[in-house]
């Protein structure tokens, strides 16, 4: 490992600053990425599948008729164009929300980003689920809160844990939730949790920010109403592009009441001024047609056929006491391994037998979760994620019997 440079400026550093760690996600795609490893870490869209003719298509036709406008500075709200697209989108899906209700953000994660900066003062509260997507974690820890953590379980958050933490006192700035295809976990939030966590939070006065970029890429079962159009008013709404076009383009978008908007508009210009018009009117163009729909069915097919080649390779090669989740959509499997391992002390093993994967600490802002770990079946191809899968369980299996 290189030797790091003495750094003269150490005690001029922001206290925040102290917690901003390196996502152990990002951490792995240098590793991850030698072709002779099955990356099963990142959790990177198969863009392969993208129509690439229509893409280079749409851009040309973006330069050459609005390309004054495509490369100049645009406004921070975003172009009205996607706004528009945007808001027939989030229609589909019974979240009433038209143009001046959105604003474009560069990807998710920015969005989350934004949301700390409004709502988190230093040792303030805010709930998160347990375990949680690493970057609302690490975008989220720059604003020094407290963490209240609410257990998961295959039914998504636990309302019960929340109801009790809000009786011993806890008051959150806002709950977190990834209610669709969870980001790590895999698992769905249930109607009825939907409906009591909705209620609950309502009652306290706590907001619910429902990040929701997986929602469309569901393989089996029906989709189950949305937090924002159970409850309009308390759901700040935060989904992507990036799932479902092209992550890339980094084109994210939140749809929230007036009062939240009005706040978070400004402190998103302060960091970006303004989103990519290139981006944007590209996406708007893809959007603008059904063609979208059809390349959208492409890429749900080849997921569901990686998550099927995942989930069997499970049952063939790890351990019965190892348990996984099923997901009916997404990117990922959540596995838990028996109490003695270390998952993070295991990866270096696990990259000596090329295959990765990303530890359960990542998810969990006190490193909780050493028994657990993500396994993202988006990217590699159904061969290689049975085979990344059979390398990790061979590992597990032998670490298992060297304690025997």
């Amino acid at each position: 490992m290189a030797e790091v440079p003495h750094d003269p400026y150490v005690d001029l550093y922001a206290r925040r600053t102290t917690g901003m760690t390196a996502s152990e996600v990002r951490a792995l795609f240098a590793v991850a990425s030698r072709p002779d490893v099955v990356s099963l870490a990142g959790g990177m869209p198969f863009v392969q599948a993208l129509p690439f003719e229509d893409i280079a298509e749409i851009t040309q036709k973006v330069l050459l008729e609005r390309g004054a406008t495509a490369l100049q500075y645009g406004q921070g709200v975003g172009q009205q164009g996607l706004r528009e697209q945007l808001s027939t989108l989030l229609g589909e899906e019974g979240i009433e929300a038209g143009p001046d209700d959105i604003v474009v953000t560069a990807g998710g994660q920015q969005a989350l980003d934004v949301v700390g900066k409004i709502f988190v003062d230093p040792g303030d509260e805010i709930a998160v689920e347990a375990p949680s997507y690493v970057g609302a974690l690490s975008a989220f820890s720059a604003y020094e809160p407290k963490w209240i953590q609410i257990r998961l379980d295959d039914d998504g958050i636990v309302v019960d844990e929340l109801e009790v933490a809000l009786r011993n006192g806890a008051r959150p700035k806002f709950l977190y939730t990834v209610p669709n295809f969870h980001n790590p976990a895999g698992v769905t939030m249930s109607l009825e949790r939907r409906e009591r966590l909705v209620r609950v939070c309502r009652d306290a006065g706590i907001p619910i920010v429902e990040d929701d970029p997986y929602r469309k890429l569901r393989f089996d079962g029906d989709p189950i109403p949305a937090l924002k159009t159970l409850d309009p008013a308390n759901v700040i709404y935060l989904s992507s592009l990036s799932k479902v076009f092209a992550a890339g383009l980094r084109v994210g978008f939140v749809t929230a009441e007036p009062g939240v908007l009005q706040r978070f508009l400004p402190a998103k210009e302060a960091t970006d001024l303004c989103p990519s018009n290139l981006a944007q009117l590209i996406a708007e163009e893809y959007l603008a047609d059904d063609r979208w729909k059809i390349n959208l069915k492409t890429l749900i097919d080849h997921y569901r056929a990686r998550r099927d080649a995942c989930v069997k390779a499970l049952e063939e090669h790890f351990p019965s006491d190892a348990t996984w989740t099923h997901p009916n959509g997404g990117f990922y499997c959540w596995v838990t391994v028996p109490e003695f391992f270390d998952t993070p002390a295991m990866l270096p093993k696990a990259i000596e037998r090329k295959v990765a994967y990303v530890p359960g600490t990542a998810f969990y802002p006190d490193g909780r979760g050493r028994d657990q770990l993500r396994l993202a079946f988006s990217y590699p191809t159904e061969e290689r994620v049975a085979e990344g899968v059979r390398r990790l369980g061979e590992l597990i299996r032998d670490e298992e019997a060297l304690r025997s």
